[in-house]
């Protein structure tokens, strides 16, 4: 089912997704490395801390995803999260030691989890289409574990950090 390089059907692509995604997880491991050190509030801190281990697990799922699909586990380098951590990066720069900083931090992060949900979702779909059943039960638990983490962010942010910056820049 997964041999055909020319061929443009859509285990190609969902091979092709595998590749972005695994990619994107491999990066954003990084970028959650700076967004702990940068973070003041000691509950964003811990959020970037859980989901660290959560994306070192997504990898290991999608490690198994390959091998469902007789692939060694690569990734295609994927433009739109380079951009999205680029711009986490400048915010990182521009705001350091700045009452902005945390609120920036999660602006990024969720634009993150946004750029995972979109790719987990579509992945399980295809999944569920191609009839990889096992696929379709990690790619999920990835999914829920994403969008977990964005909720978790948007918490943070309505119950203070957005307000702290206000509160410190006001001081």
């Amino acid at each position: 089912m997964f041999d055909s390089k020319e061929s443009k059907t859509l285990d190609v692509m969902f091979c092709d997704g595998l590749k972005d995604i695994y990619y994107a997880e491999n990066k954003i491991l990084k970028g959650l490395e700076k967004m702990m050190k940068g973070a003041e509030c000691a509950e964003l801190r811990a959020a970037f801390e859980k989901h660290y281990g959560e994306t070192q697990g997504q990898i290991s799922r999608l490690d198994r995803v390959f091998a469902l699909i007789g692939k060694e586990p690569e990734g295609k380098k994927c433009d739109a999260i380079e951009g999205i951590l680029k711009e986490g990066e400048h915010i990182m720069k521009e705001f350091k030691d700045a009452p902005a900083m945390d609120a920036g931090l999660v602006a990024s992060a969720q634009a993150v989890e946004h750029y995972e949900i979109a790719r987990y979702g579509t992945l399980k779909s295809w999944a569920e289409l191609l009839g990889i059943t096992e696929a379709v039960s990690l790619l999920d638990q990835s999914l829920r574990e994403e969008l977990a983490t964005d909720k978790a962010l948007t918490g943070l942010a309505e119950d203070h950090i957005n307000q702290d910056a206000i509160r410190y820049a006001a001081e």
